[in-house]
């Protein structure tokens, strides 16, 4: 089995990261907005949020259920 997809998974990891510093930079020299009336700076926020709910997804490994681990932390007795 080959690792290329492991590969593409820290490059988008990578680049999303790249992304978030990038927006925050944004943010941080925007001028102070009027609240919840300036669109541009809306997005901005909104983006921040994509970004780092897109980085949790690939940093967070899903739990997958099966026969023997029903639930995360539980296994059934070998016998």
């Amino acid at each position: 089995m080959t690792d290329r997809y492991e590969s593409v998974v820290e490059e988008a990891l990578s680049t999303l990261q790249v992304a978030r510093e990038q927006v925050l930079r944004e943010i941080s020299a925007y001028p102070a907005p009027i609240s919840g009336c300036d669109a541009q700076f809306n997005q901005l926020l909104s983006d921040r949020t994509r970004i780092a709910n897109a980085i949790q997804a690939l940093e967070t490994t899903p739990f997958i259920p099966t026969p023997r681990m029903l639930e995360p932390g539980t296994s059934l007795e070998s016998r």
